[in-house]
C-alpha cells in the first residue's frame, strides 16, 4: 500500500430514501423470523412521493412454495401486519411531511411464495445439508484504525450522522429533518490516518427557524459543527474552507419526496466505505439463509477476530459459495503484508474454529432471530454486540483460540 494518501468514505442517514427502503425490508425479515426462525425472505422496497411498494418472495418453513402460495396462509404474517410495520418504520424515522407521511402514504404489497426451485436447492433433505441460498462471493474486513476495528473514514462518517439523528429524535435539534449524508476525507501518513482534510455534510432542514426567518446554509453549518467536532479526535478537524455543509444552499425537500429509494443501493455505506472489496450482494431484506448476508457477517467476524488477536493490523477475508452447496468453495485470507502468521495456515485455523456452511454460520452467530431492522442504517459493521444477539458478528470471542493456535 501507499504510505501517504487521502481516502474518502460516505455515509447516509436512516432518512435517506434508500435507507428507508432497507429499514422497511428488514422489518419484513424480522416479522417472518419472529413468526418462524426458519422462514425464508427476499424482500425489496421502493419508495417515492407518498408511496411504498414492497415486493419479493417469502415462506414460513412449513408452507408451500411457488408464486401462488399465500404469504399469510398460517395467519402469522399478514399483509395488514406488513403494512403496519412499514408505516411504523417510517414513523420512527421521522417522516410526517406533506410529500412523504407515515400515515398518508399508499402501501402496495406484492410479496409471493418462494420459488420451489430455489427451495429445493436450499432446504435440507435426506443426507443433504442445507445449501447456500445463491452463488456469490462475500468479503469481510477489519483494521486497527479505530477501536471498532473499522476503517476510520467510514466510521467517522457514520458517527456524525448517528449523533445528529440521536439529537433530532431527542428533540434537541428541531430544525433538522431525517434525510442526510456525510462524507469524510482523511489524510494518511505511513498508512495511518492523522487528520481530516475535508468534511461534507448535507442535511434536510426546516424551511424557517423558530422566528420565521429563512434558514440558510450558514445556519445549518453551525447546527452540524458540534457533531462533527464531537466525532473527530481532538485536533483532526479540517480547515474551515474544506468544511462543506449543504453546499447547494438549501435542502428542504428531501427523503422519498425528493428522490426515490430502493432496497440494497448503499452496499458500500453498509460495509467498509470502499476501503475493502465488496462481493456485490446487498444485505437488507434477506433472511440469513442468503449467504450474501450471513457469509458477509461471518467474514467480518473472522477478520475482526484476527486483528483483535494481534495477528495482523488489517485483514481481508473472501468466502465463495454455490447455490445449493453447503460448504464454501474457497476461504481466502489476505493480511496486506501486516500479518504475523502464515496466511494459508490462518485460513485453515479459521475454518477449524467456525463451520462456514450456511447452517454453521447461522448457528454460530445466532442469526435466525429478528435482529435486522437495527442494521439498516449507520453500517452493519463497527457496531457493539447486543444482549439479544444483535450484531453478534462483532464479537471477538475467537481471540484466545486464535492466539493459542499460533
Amino acid at each position: 500500500m501507499r504510505g501517504s494518501y487521502l481516502f474518502t468514505s460516505e455515509s447516509v442517514s436512516e432518512g435517506h430514501p434508500d435507507k428507508v427502503c432497507d429499514r422497511i425490508s428488514d422489518a419484513v425479515v424480522d416479522a417472518f423470523l419472529a413468526a418462524d426462525p426458519q422462514a425464508r425472505v427476499a424482500c425489496e422496497t421502493l419508495v417515492t412521493t407518498n408511496r411504498m411498494v414492497i415486493a419479493g418472495e417469502c415462506r414460513l418453513a412449513r408452507e408451500a412454495c411457488g408464486p401462488k402460495a399465500l404469504m399469510n396462509k398460517s395467519g402469522k404474517v399478514s399483509k395488514a401486519k406488513i403494512e403496519a410495520l412499514a408505516r411504523q418504520a417510517v414513523r420512527e424515522i421521522g417522516y410526517e411531511q406533506k410529500g412523504f407521511h407515515w400515515k398518508k402514504a399508499k402501501v402496495e404489497i406484492l410479496l409471493h411464495g418462494q420459488s420451489a426451485d430455489i427451495a429445493r436447492g436450499v432446504d435440507a433433505s435426506g443426507n443433504k445439508d442445507e445449501g447456500a441460498g445463491d452463488q456469490g462471493i462475500m468479503f469481510g474486513y477489519a483494521c486497527d484504525e479505530t477501536p471498532e476495528l473499522m476503517p476510520a473514514p467510514i466510521q467517522f462518517a457514520h458517527n456524525i450522522l448517528h449523533a445528529m439523528a440521536d439529537a433530532r429524535h431527542a428533540g434537541r435539534e428541531p430544525l433538522l429533518r431525517p434525510d442526510a449524508k456525510s462524507q469524510v476525507t482523511l489524510k494518511y501518513v505511513d498508512g495511518k490516518p492523522i487528520k481530516a482534510t475535508a468534511i461534507v455534510v448535507s442535511t434536510q432542514h426546516a424551511a424557517k427557524n423558530g422566528k420565521g426567518r429563512e434558514l440558510e446554509s450558514s445556519d445549518v453549518k453551525e447546527i452540524v459543527r458540534p457533531y462533527v467536532l464531537k466525532t473527530l479526535p481532538n485536533g483532526w478537524m479540517c480547515d474551515e474552507e474544506q468544511f462543506y455543509v449543504n453546499p447547494t444552499g438549501r435542502f428542504v425537500i428531501g427523503g422519498p419526496d425528493g428522490d426515490s429509494g430502493l432496497t440494497g443501493r448503499k452496499i458500500i455505506v453498509d460495509t467498509y466505505g470502499g476501503a475493502a472489496p465488496h462481493g456485490g450482494g446487498a444485505f437488507s431484506g434477506k433472511d440469513p439463509s442468503k449467504v450474501d448476508r450471513s457469509a458477509a457477517y461471518a467474514a467480518r467476524y473472522l477478520a475482526k477476530n484476527v486483528v483483535a488477536a494481534g495477528l495482523a493490523s488489517r485483514c481481508t477475508i473472501q468466502l465463495a459459495y454455490a447455490i445449493g452447496v453447503s460448504h464454501p468453495l474457497s476461504v481466502y485470507v489476505d493480511t496486506a503484508g501486516t500479518g504475523k502468521v502464515d496466511e494459508e495456515k490462518l485460513s485453515e485455523v479459521l475454518q477449524q474454529l467456525v463451520n462456514l456452511s450456511p447452517r454453521g454460520i447461522r448457528e454460530h452467530l445466532g442469526l435466525n432471530r429478528p435482529i435486522y431492522q437495527r442494521t439498516s442504517a449507520y453500517g452493519h459493521f463497527g457496531r457493539a454486540p447486543e444482549k439479544d444477539g444483535g450484531f453478534s458478528w462483532e464479537k471477538t470471542d475467537l481471540v484466545d483460540e486464535l492466539k493459542r493456535a499460533f
